[in-house]
């Protein structure tokens, strides 16, 4: 069994996973002011925040390129690849997902599997890290996906937004809830759904309440099992070390992420969360 993992750049990637020869990742455009950008590729992290900034517009996301995705998948079967598994961003916040399930019966050669995430960023770069070490340890295809289901129905993600406007933009709030929650200073919590779509969990009012319950939402999604949680930031790096370090303190195992270019355009600078993933047994 050669097995191949297939992500994008949604997903918030080490260095080492992104070097693995079994790993490939496709790029999600993002169009700022009418030039396009790829992450990593033309334009940072910082950078994008910068130009987001600096725009009067929101920047706008595409989805990965099918035709780039069926490329690939034809070039793994020539590589005598036997099996692909598609980690993609949730089905809530894109129509890649339903629109890939075609390709699953037009490469004969490839046993391919799609599952939902329901998730994207660091959880998904989660996924995709416990699966290459999975296949390094020559697992059966399918214990690999049974362990990714259970993966995915036990993680989860909570996130505090600083800016209003930027769920007005993407059609996630009404502008004149947006007035009125930033004249009361609310920090609405969101959360992954069941179905992977962005919803608001919550109305909090001031950042120090909203901490606070998220803190707890942490400890009591957590206190049933092991679980790795990300502190992940929209490019407010300090904020995201005093928490991760106020976490680590609590013992939690804790690593820092950041919300990237495709998820901070629809949630803004600022933006703070936390991604939940059971560990293996």
């Amino acid at each position: 069994m050669k097995t191949a993992i297939i992500t994008d750049s949604s997903a918030y990637l080490s260095e080492e996973i992104k070097q693995k020869e079994t790993v490939f990742v496709l790029d999600i455009p993002i169009t700022i002011d009418g030039e396009t950008y790829i992450e990593g590729q033309n334009i940072t992290v910082p950078e994008f925040y910068q130009k987001m900034a600096a725009t009067q517009e929101l920047p706008k996301t595409s989805q990965p390129s099918i035709h780039d995705l069926a490329t690939l998948l034809q070039k793994l079967s020539d590589e005598h690849y036997t099996h692909v598994i598609g980690l993609f961003l949730s089905s809530g916040i894109s129509g890649l997902w339903q629109n890939i399930q075609y390709l699953k019966d037009e490469f004969p050669n490839l046993t391919i599997a799609f599952p939902d995430t329901v998730i994207t960023s660091a959880p998904l770069g989660y996924m995709v890290e416990v699966t290459a070490n999975m296949i390094k340890t020559n697992a059966t295809f399918d214990f690999i996906l049974s362990e990714l289901a259970e993966i995915i129905d036990k993680t989860t993600a909570f996130i505090i937004v600083n800016d209003l406007n930027h769920l007005v933009k993407g059609g996630r709030l009404s502008n004149g809830a947006a007035i009125l929650g930033n004249l009361l200073n609310i920090k609405p919590i969101l959360r992954f759904d069941d179905s992977g779509k962005i919803v608001v969990y919550e109305k909090i009012r001031t950042s120090k309440k909203a901490f606070k319950k998220l803190y707890k939402i942490l400890a009591d999604t957590t206190k049933t099992g092991d679980y790795k949680v990300y502190v992940i930031h929209a490019n407010v790096p300090e904020t995201a070390q005093e928490v991760a370090k106020e976490l680590t303190e609590k013992g939690f195992d804790v690593s820092i992420a950041t919300f990237g270019a495709v998820i901070g355009t629809h949630l803004g600078e600022g933006a703070l969360g936390f991604g939940i993933s059971p560990k293996l047994k």
